[in-house]
């Protein structure tokens, strides 16, 4: 099945001990309303059981271009990354909904991207 990375944006500093329990109630209903969709998350942290991954808010973030190192984030918003996670499922038009249910959606972005697959290789969707 495609696998497709999902890229959580909001506003910045996009501090996680910061959520408020609205949206932390959101998330949580979120991760239910996704799983109902008959997808595979492979990764993400809103999903009890999963390989998550989680960013600490964009004051920590360094930039490198070139040998000139920086604070801050590469693309200059008002949003900055805030998570992102992958999932499998049957097309890109199944996460684009996914996406649509996300709270981030509401005051940030998601960004939804098909992953990459070098030639000769084919996406196992985490068989182990």
């Amino acid at each position: 099945m495609p696998q497709y990375g999902m890229i959580v944006y909001s506003p910045a500093p996009a501090d996680p001990n910061t959520l408020s329990v609205e949206h932390l109630a959101a998330l949580d209903e979120y991760s239910k309303q996704v799983l109902r969709l008959k997808v595979k998350v492979l990764g993400g942290t809103y999903f009890a059981k999963q390989r998550g991954f989680a960013l600490e808010s964009s004051t920590e973030a360094m930039t490198i271009q070139g040998a000139g190192v920086r604070n801050g984030t590469l693309v200059r918003s008002d949003l900055v990354v805030s998570d992102f996670f992958v999932v499998a499922a049957s097309s890109i038009d199944v996460v684009v909904q996914i996406a649509k249910l996300h709270p981030a959606g509401r005051d940030g972005g998601i960004e939804v991207r098909p992953l990459f697959v070098p030639a000769g290789q084919v996406q196992d969707d985490y068989a182990d």
